[in-house]
């Protein structure tokens, strides 16, 4: 008799849960993010929409993947390129920064990360002083083009595209 008490207050509880989360538009990606995506998190490089931007740092924070610090600081960024106020571009970008260059000097053997820098460097205004080190990324990119991931290695292809630095003659 108790274990059936038991039982049923469980699917009661259950039941209001899920009637909660029904009315008031809780997802299940909102509870559990989903595992992080490198085409994904390239296709929202590309995109450039703030509102996927955001939910994609969510994911990377809530992930453990090991480059997590160097897609963390790119996507802020890239979202310094795309906020309104002057003071945010910067503090964006500043942090953003600051996570991308330390995991290049933890792992600068990593063309992946070079890749990263190469794409903000090439879009990166002037005034951000952000650009010393474009040649010798779309160098080390060129170089080292093989032994990225075959996901990496395709969208290297298709950013040498219209990048200024790397060419698909290069690859």
């Amino acid at each position: 008799m108790l274990l059936s008490f038991i039982e049923t207050m469980k699917l009661k509880i259950f039941i209001s849960i899920a009637a909660v989360l029904c009315v008031t538009g809780i997802t299940r990606a909102d509870y559990f993010p989903q595992d992080f995506d490198r085409a994904a998190f390239y296709n929202i490089l590309k995109s450039g929409n703030i509102g996927d931007i955001d939910k994609e740092i969510a994911i990377i924070e809530a992930s453990s993947v090991i480059e997590k610090e160097a897609y963390h600081g790119t996507l802020l960024m890239k979202k310094a390129g795309l906020v309104k106020k002057a003071k945010d571009k910067l503090d964006y970008f500043k942090k953003g920064r600051i996570k991308l260059e330390t995991e290049l000097n933890k792992n600068n053997s990593k063309a992946e990360y070079h890749f990263l820098r190469l794409i903000i460097q090439e879009h990166a205004p002037k005034v951000t002083k952000y650009r010393s080190q474009i040649d010798d990324d779309a160098e080390y990119v060129k170089q080292h083009y093989k032994e990225l991931l075959p996901s990496v290695q395709q969208v290297v292809l298709d950013y040498s595209k219209t990048s200024n630095k790397i060419h698909t003659s290069d690859l």
